[in-house]
């Protein structure tokens, strides 16, 4: 068992040492995203979208499917239309994974929408056509 004298030593000893720590700068380093390829905006605060997009884009699922409305505010459309943006990894195809994989991937987090949202039945995230995913 670790004692908690033995763990204050460790903790003084890197801070003496000149370890830096996370904490340093006061906060928690966020991955960067690419840039949109196109707005000057996102339709809602940057930290309100990091927080609750999925919720945004399930609700605008359920309109959708249940109630057959379309084109609004947070739809994946939108989302496709301001960023996705040509990757070389994909031929030059336009594509939401510069954007959405940054974070995704530093949250552990699958990116699914596109098994389904995709130019080509089965294309999974390879490209997105110029006008958006296909429905």
């Amino acid at each position: 068992m670790i004692s908690i004298p033995r763990i204050l030593f460790v903790f003084f000893l890197l801070a003496a040492s000149g370890v830096p720590a996370a904490a340093e700068s006061g906060r928690t380093p966020v991955p960067a995203p690419a840039k949109a390829a196109k707005g000057e905006q996102c339709v809602e605060p940057v930290a309100d979208m990091r927080r609750n997009h999925m919720q945004y884009l399930e609700h605008e699922r359920d309109e959708t499917m249940h109630k057959g409305i379309r084109g609004r505010k947070h739809s994946l459309k939108t989302c496709v239309e301001c960023h996705a943006v040509p990757t070389p990894a994909a031929g030059g195809a336009k594509t939401i994974e510069p954007f959405c994989g940054e974070c995704h991937q530093y949250a552990a987090v699958s990116l699914d929408c596109f098994q389904c949202h995709t130019g080509s039945p089965g294309g999974g995230t390879a490209a997105i056509p110029a006008g958006g995913p296909k429905r």
